[in-house]
């Protein structure tokens, strides 16, 4: 990938575009597939992975450029690793992250399980224009925390405190999250196969 280059964010989340950005050390310009009217395709795998490389090629057959997916989520160990690959969808069609965070806590509730063990998974993919692919996964292990705490981050971040923090992802500097994150873990890995 060149440097200056531009990359289709295979994301209807103009809120990831920061993130992404910075996350490849904003050396390239990021548009969201949302933003060149490239529908948003039916996520049918059942992996992170292959969600991810089911966006990314997507998003770059219909807009003929680079693209990149990311597909994450949160994985309750109590909760035999749900919501995973659909912890987007428990949010529902509105995105309610915080309907999505009571159900997480009523689900353990009602299985009347004490294990707050958890994880966020990134499986990120680049995807060439008819061609070629790279993927990789990032994840984080932690704690969940009930009731949610902080107004950063995003999604699920408000109850879930990364190993060795006592904040939650919710309420940490946005650096610190980025240095630690499933994300920035997914992206090292990504910039070490494509740029480095």
């Amino acid at each position: 990938m060149i440097k200056g280059m531009r990359i289709v964010a295979a994301t209807h989340n103009p809120g990831k575009v920061p993130e992404i950005r910075a996350l490849l050390g904003g050396h390239y310009e990021v548009v969201t597939a949302g933003s060149l009217d490239i529908p948003e395709p039916d996520e049918t795998e059942t992996t992170f992975v292959g969600n991810a490389l089911l966006k990314a090629r997507h998003s770059a057959d219909l807009s003929g450029e680079v693209a990149l997916a990311d597909d994450s989520g949160l994985s309750v160990a109590a909760l035999d690793g749900a919501p995973g690959i659909y912890s987007a969808r428990w949010a529902g069609p509105d995105k309610d992250f915080a309907f999505a965070m009571r159900k997480v806590e009523e689900r353990l509730e009602e299985i009347g399980s004490d294990d707050r063990r958890a994880w966020f998974t990134s499986a990120l993919a680049v995807a060439w224009p008819n061609g070629p692919a790279v993927v990789v996964e990032g994840r984080v292990d932690g704690l969940l925390t009930f009731p949610p705490r902080g107004d950063r981050g995003f999604g699920y971040d408000p109850i879930f405190i990364p190993e060795g923090h006592s904040q939650t992802f919710g309420e940490l500097d946005p650096a610190v999250k980025d240095s630690l994150s499933h994300r920035a873990r997914a992206f090292e890995k990504l910039k070490a196969a494509l740029i480095d």
